[in-house]
């Protein structure tokens, strides 16, 4: 990997100001991304994944906001750039694809010309030059160019959520970031569309920030697995050392509540109780209200301890708990 990631955040903290008192949905939250990677971002719904998504893309509106923290990308910094710096940086060099992203098209607009409109807002003037491009990304998804000339309502789920990918790489950007792109689609839908952006990845060479909240969604087209809880990651590491050795109870819960295809018949899971308040979280760890291995050392807040397969937010994985446990 090269030395400088595409995208740095360090300490990113956000926070939304309500009556009661500012809500903070994500804090002290470090992430890089190197190019050509695939990061997935998983954690149960209200965690603050989608916030954390939209103030690294700087996507946020009142009342939130970020408070404390710095995002680089391409070696500058996001959070102070100015309205007319990023138009120039979005889309050409940094692209989303949002929830429920079939449904972020235009729906009097012909699919030809909302990816023209997009183009020409970059400088791209030749009608040919677009034409062109445009059949280029449509035929990188897996749909006919001839679909250019239809509106949104004429194609399918699966097609509307491709073209949406599909005019996210117009200009063939360092970084994608999708959040939960395939929630709306069926399960086959899913996997034949993951299938397609880890393909379109490794060709175009671009990296990947996947959000989602289903785990076996990015097992087997992830690099690296970010666990979310209670606006914290509380494990970050490889995704397959993850899978294979969970360093927090929390992401041993996730994996434990959705079954696997292979080996012996076990009965699923769920994780008791729901994820804290985020304006009066518990003191010390987030998770032990709900932890099966609480023990007193869970009151003092963890840092994250290097756990055999990955950095876990869990004072099991102190030096002085496992010096005890042995």
């Amino acid at each position: 990997m090269p030395s400088a990631p595409v995208l740095e955040a360090r300490g990113l903290t956000v926070e939304y100001d309500t009556a009661a008192g500012p809500v903070r949905a994500v804090e002290d939250f470090d992430l890089d991304i190197h190019a050509g990677e695939f990061v997935a971002v998983v954690g149960e719904s209200g965690c603050g994944k989608s916030t954390m998504l939209f103030a690294l893309a700087r996507l946020l509106s009142p009342p939130a906001r970020v408070s404390a923290g710095s995002v680089t990308f391409r070696g500058r910094d996001l959070v102070t750039m100015t309205d007319r710096e990023l138009a120039a940086t979005r889309w050409r060099h940094l692209s989303v694809v949002m929830q429920s992203a079939m449904n972020a098209l235009n729906p009097v607009t012909q699919i030809g010309a909302q990816f023209a409109d997009a183009m020409r807002a970059h400088g791209e003037r030749s009608r040919e030059a677009i034409r062109r491009r445009s059949e280029e990304v449509l035929g990188l998804v897996g749909i006919d160019s001839v679909h250019l000339q239809s509106y949104p309502h004429q194609l399918s789920g699966g097609m509307r959520q491709r073209a949406m990918i599909a005019m996210a790489l117009l200009f063939t950007p360092d970084l994608v970031i999708m959040d939960e792109p395939t929630s709306a689609l069926d399960v086959v839908a899913q996997r034949s569309l993951m299938r397609q952006i880890k393909e379109l990845q490794q060709r175009l060479g671009f990296a990947i920030l996947f959000v989602t909240h289903d785990m076996s969604l990015v097992s087997h087209f992830s690099d690296r697995l970010v666990v979310m809880y209670a606006a914290q990651a509380v494990e970050v590491g490889a995704t397959q050392g993850i899978f294979a050795s969970p360093g927090h109870p929390y992401t041993q819960g996730l994996l434990d509540a959705f079954p696997s295809i292979r080996g012996p018949r076990v009965p699923l899971t769920g994780i008791p109780g729901n994820p804290p308040g985020l304006l009066d979280p518990p003191a010390g760890c987030r998770f032990a209200p709900r932890c099966p291995k609480r023990f007193d050392l869970c009151d003092v807040p963890p840092e994250l301890y290097q756990a055999p397969q990955s950095r876990a937010a869990c004072h099991l994985h102190a030096p002085v708990v496992e010096e005890v446990v042995r």
